[in-house]
């Protein structure tokens, strides 16, 4: 198979670490493996590379192929061979680091790709074709006009692309997985209608006529796709759990440390236990009269009275939140770093049911980072009362300052593609957390109802952990499952419905949010007895941020001094 834009993406000039002072003879040789490894991946996943800032694939959907999928699960084998060939003993401490996170990434995304096979029987191809289009229209990283002509060719590889993801199909589809790409599917004409829209006055004569072609084109083939999405239904199942032996080893492969499943059922348990009298406690600050229940309905019912000023509320809510940072001297924040809060596009509220944020897009001058608010899930009349004000601040509190975009900015910076590559939610996810209850501890909106939302979102998030185990472990129903997150958090069902829909195909990732916060919190103590006196809380926060995403057990390592 050619890429006619391979040759551009051989040119993009990736960064690597320094030289070590104590360099090993094959430093460069694993520096050059995991460069090949990145540029392959970009070639080979267009949307992928777009999400990076390689744009040499932004005309591309790529292959959707079975044989596309077998293909990358045989060139990681390869990849995964070649760095395990490579000898600890000739590379430097910096490069031996690099080599066991490379490891790691690699097996993985190898148990993801090959073990657990997911592609199999959960279709994708309409959230691939939205997520293609959405990447290149909401970031500006060339003039819109050329960002719809780039649209357009991705549009008109649509049919093709849809046809390739049949092939992919094995066994029994699982019913939830097809109505999520179903749902996906009938959203996409709401982002067609936008791009659309944009188009107006920008692409004249034939390039504008070749858009409406590509949009139409496309909206015929995605008819199709929901055709057999629907014929599929028919013979679907609900078999999704991935079973107690494979997520006991997606466990160990997460590499927690001596944590088992077990171990973080536990503390998720014990968690929701503490974060419930925490906010009883906090909700009796509020009201010493009324009972919990009464004052979290108060507090729900206390939201901006639109949308449109939910938005300001959230953007309000983060620059008083960098301000805070700043000037209580708690983290470095870079002058480059620039947020954008807008509304969550159409096809991805059902499985976005609150707030979201994409980072920036690593090798794009514009380090823009975008934060998403969905209005509503399925048209939800009481929509606004998740977006009431003590719960904006401590969403905003994550999603972005010191959360995910401080986080991903700062990390963006690292010169190294294996920690780019890094597939490590406990601590992208586990640092939102810790930065909501740090910001509570260094006096923002620290009153009583703000703690309250606090804890609510910790309760949420303690859930997690227990229905992510749970849920894989065939020990509840999407149903049950909602009803327990329904009860303990008072989530609108729409959206605890939403979350559970989430859960089924992304095991061990719900849990990473209370389970990343809670290794964070001990790693700070074990810190502080470390270095006594010497210990600072700002800088031990700019180490964690400059070292990347990594799995903590990785930045503890990287904290006494390895690598």
């Amino acid at each position: 198979m050619t890429h006619p834009t391979s040759e551009r993406n051989d040119a993009l000039i990736l960064p690597r670490p320094a030289p070590a002072p104590d360099a090993g003879p094959l430093d460069e040789r694993l520096y050059d493996l995991a460069e090949a490894r990145a540029r392959r991946l970009f070639r080979d996943n267009p949307i992928l590379a777009s999400s990076f800032g390689v744009h040499a694939e932004d005309s591309r959907l790529g292959d959707a192929s079975r044989d596309a999928v077998e293909g990358e699960i045989a060139a990681e084998r390869a990849h995964l061979a070649a760095v395990e060939a490579l000898g600890a003993d000739g590379l430097s401490a910096t490069a031996r680091f690099e080599r066991d996170l490379e490891l790691h990434n690699v097996r993985l995304g190898l148990f993801h790709l090959d073990e657990m096979r997911t592609w199999e029987r959960r279709p994708t191809a309409a959230s691939d074709v939205g997520d293609a289009v959405f990447l290149l229209f909401a970031r500006g990283a060339a003039p819109l006009s050329e960002r719809l002509e780039r649209i357009a060719d991705r549009l008109e590889a649509v049919p093709a692309y849809l046809e390739a993801s049949r092939t992919r199909a094995a066994g029994t589809p699982v019913a939830t997985w097809l109505e999520t790409d179903l749902r996906n599917a009938q959203d996409l004409p709401f982002l067609f209608a936008e791009v659309r829209a944009a188009a107006q006055g920008l692409l004249e004569g034939t390039a504008g006529a070749r858009l409406e072609r590509a949009i139409a084109g496309a909206q015929t083939a995605l008819d199709g796709w929901i055709g057999w999405l629907r014929d599929g239904l028919a013979h679907a199942d609900d078999n999704w759990p991935l079973g107690r032996e494979r997520y006991d080893e997606l466990v160990r492969l997460r590499a927690f440390g001596d944590l088992d499943a077990d171990a973080i059922l536990a503390i998720g348990e014990e968690q929701l236990r503490r974060n419930r009298e925490a906010r009883r406690a906090a909700a009796r600050e509020v009201d010493r009269e009324a009972d919990e229940a009464t004052v979290i309905e108060r507090l729900k019912s206390n939201h901006p009275d639109t949308f449109e000023a939910a938005l300001e509320g959230y953007r309000d809510a983060m620059r008083r939140a960098r301000a805070h940072l700043i000037g209580h001297d708690l983290v470095t924040v870079p002058d480059d770093e620039v947020i954008e809060v807008i509304p969550t596009p159409e096809y991805l509220r059902s499985v976005m049911p609150f707030a979201a944020y994409f980072q920036p897009a690593r090798f794009d001058a514009d380090q823009r980072g975008l934060y998403v608010v969905t209005p509503a899930v399925d048209n939800d009349p009481n929509a606004m009362r998740e977006h009431y004000w003590a719960s904006i601040s401590n969403t905003s509190v994550h999603e972005a300052y010191p959360g995910h975009h401080l986080q991903l900015h700062v990390a963006n910076q690292h010169p190294s593609v294996t920690r780019m590559l890094a597939d490590a939610p406990e601590f992208v996810e586990g640092w939102g957390m810790y930065s909501e209850q740090m910001m509570r501890e260094e006096g923002f909106d620290d009153g009583p109802a703000f703690r309250t939302a606090m804890y609510t979102d910790a309760i949420w998030r303690s859930c997690r952990i227990i229905l992510d185990i749970r849920m894989h472990r065939a020990e509840l129903t999407e149903e049950e499952a909602t009803d327990f997150l329904v009860e303990h958090t008072s989530f609108e069902t729409a959206n605890a419905r939403a979350e559970v829909r989430r859960y089924t195909y992304t095991p061990g990732y719900q849990l990473s949010y209370l389970l990343g916060k809670v290794l964070i919190l001990g790693l700070r103590e074990e810190e502080r007895r470390r270095l006594g006196p010497a210990f600072s809380l700002k800088a031990f926060h700019d180490t964690l941020l400059r070292n990347g995403s990594l799995p903590i057990s990785f930045h503890r390592r990287l904290l006494r001094g390895e690598g």
